[in-house]
């Protein structure tokens, strides 16, 4: 199936990746440490969470997000 023509994607920013690669490490973190029963830490993941989503936020108002002007889509 292909994209129609002007569709950009879902997701394909820098804003994207950096939010969710920072979301993939606290969830990583987090079940590590619920497995070993450290609430404290669990916690914490969960705040490196919101971090990510407000990084992901903040970058695609500075211009990294779809249609921003900071971001070239790339030919597929």
């Amino acid at each position: 199936m292909s994209n129609p023509i002007g569709d950009h994607g879902h997701g394909h920013t820098p804003a994207a990746w950096t939010a969710i690669i920072i979301m993939l490490v606290a969830i990583a973190i987090g079940t590590f440490f619920f497995f070993l029963e450290n609430s404290t830490m669990v916690w914490v993941s969960v705040g490196i969470l919101v971090v990510g989503l407000l990084v992901g936020w903040g970058m695609k108002k500075a211009g990294y997000g779809v249609n921003g002007p900071k971001y070239a889509p790339k030919e597929h």
